[in-house]
């Protein structure tokens, strides 16, 4: 059994508000998905873009695998995304007429060992908004912590 890989991008939650989600296909060379399989990847910075019809993910750093050959792949290079046509053009009309921006939330493997990326459709917040989430996380742990005693 192999142990699926998790990584979030906690900061796109804080700085979105995510309107739809997508699970996108990820093209990746041997090293990549090694570098992957190891946790050896961050997506923190990334974000997604259009080049003609094709979504392209930009910024992802994946880590060179240490065991690899001279031949390793480039770490913050743009990795293509898989989706089906009519989500891609969903995505990119929204991106075009409502200013929405696709971000990277989690990159996982699947059973299969295969790599993915869930992206959504976000829209920014303003400064108050991200206020009012820092409010309600505070007023979540509070609580949860007085929950804890009173048990």
């Amino acid at each position: 059994m192999q142990k699926t890989v998790n990584i979030l991008n906690k900061r796109a939650r804080f700085d979105y508000e995510i309107l739809e989600r997508y699970t996108a296909g990820i093209v990746l060379a041997g090293s990549e998905i090694k570098s992957i399989r190891l946790g050896k990847a961050s997506i923190a910075e990334s974000f997604c873009e259009f080049h003609g019809h094709e979504l392209f993910a930009i910024n992802t750093n994946i880590e060179e695998y240490t065991y690899s050959r001279s031949f390793s792949h480039a770490p913050k290079s743009e990795r293509k995304l898989l989706l089906n046509k009519r989500e891609l053009k969903s995505l990119l009309k929204s991106v075009q007429n409502k200013g929405l921006t696709i971000v990277p939330l989690r990159l996982f493997t699947n059973e299969k060992g295969l790599a993915k990326l869930e992206i959504g459709l976000a829209r920014g917040k303003k400064n108050y908004d991200k206020r009012d989430t820092i409010k309600d996380r505070d007023v979540k742990r509070d609580l949860d912590r007085i929950k804890k005693i009173y048990k």
